[in-house]
């Protein structure tokens, strides 16, 4: 019997092109690894339409908030749908930027220093000498993302503007100079280094993420071999703290400025990261021996309830 995989993808967070992308994508493969796939663009009748349609798995291939903070994972807890990724405890504590830092710093992760304030303080005076980095504490696809460099008169004020969409709360921290990294892990196993060149941006935001050609993917990352272990056991680490399920994605920096040892930070962790034909954790996958069809067919096969 074929198995039915609901694709959810959509949803109504900023980060719905992505979502869009990805899920297609995502559709696309599995159909041609023999499943049978419905789209769901996903509202908020959402439960209604899942217990109609009755799918073997749901594939959640949704971004952000709703997404990926525990919220659309409770609904297929009560539906006693089986699903990706990870559960409802863990998403919701990955995706809070602050409390993710605590879970990782007493899983004894290295980290910069950081502090959460509301984005009108962030934005009528620095709260960190510069340089520093301002976030919204549960975002992704680094939407509403400043980095604010030593010579900044004053700090970023599109934080004081009254369309901002990313939430009151911020998270301010200490900018960490050096190489953009990140590693996936897949199951148990943490999966090869990748180091990010973002083409012509100022750090991997969102047009680097998404528009073909705005960055350079460098797999295996050219780095020390005990760095390279160090990544991979920060990554292990984190999705374990958190009791990620399935795929996730950790991303660092490395400063290696002052000789090769050089410090290695742990920014966060991505419990839905991206499905794009130009995503990180495809790129990864694939540089790990599994294509993307196989990538997809492992985390349907891996779904289920009380994640």
């Amino acid at each position: 019997m074929t198995t039915h995989v609901a694709m959810l993808m959509g949803g109504f967070s900023s980060e719905r092109p992505v979502s869009l992308s990805s899920g297609e994508a995502c559709a696309d493969a599995l159909e041609a690894e023999g499943f049978r796939v419905t789209r769901v663009d996903v509202t908020r009748d959402i439960a209604t339409v899942l217990k109609d349609l009755a799918p073997d798995v749901a594939f959640n291939a949704l971004h952000g908030p709703f997404g990926e903070d525990g919220t659309i994972q409770g609904v297929l807890e009560f539906l006693q749908i089986p699903y990706t990724h990870s559960g409802v405890l863990a998403s919701a504590l990955s995706m809070n930027k602050n409390r993710a830092k605590i879970m990782a710093r007493a899983a004894g992760i290295g980290l910069a220093e950081s502090r959460l304030v509301h984005r009108l303080e962030a934005g009528r005076a620095h709260v960190m000498a510069p340089p520093y980095v301002v976030k919204p504490v549960a975002e992704g696809s680094s939407f509403g993302v400043f980095i604010v460099r030593e010579d900044h008169a004053h700090p970023p004020q599109e934080l004081m503007r009254t369309d901002w969409a990313f939430g009151d709360i911020v998270m301010v921290e200490a900018y960490v100079h050096g190489r953009e990294l990140t590693c996936a892990v897949m199951g148990d196993v943490a999966l090869g280094v990748c180091e990010i060149r973002s083409n012509d941006h100022a750090f991997y935001d969102y047009d680097s993420k998404y528009a073909p050609g705005g960055s350079t993917h460098i797999i295996p990352a050219e780095l020390p071999k005990a760095v390279t272990a160090r990544v991979q056991e920060y990554a292990l680490a984190a999705h374990k703290a958190m009791g990620c399920r399935g795929v996730s994605r950790s991303d660092f920096r490395y400063d290696d400025r002052f000789g090769e040892g050089g410090e290695l930070v742990w920014l966060e962790i991505n419990t839905q990261p991206g499905m794009t034909p130009t995503s990180l954790v495809p790129d990864i996958a694939r540089a790990a021996g599994h294509s993307f069809g196989e990538l997809l067919t492992w985390m349907v096969e891996d779904a289920s309830c009380g994640r």
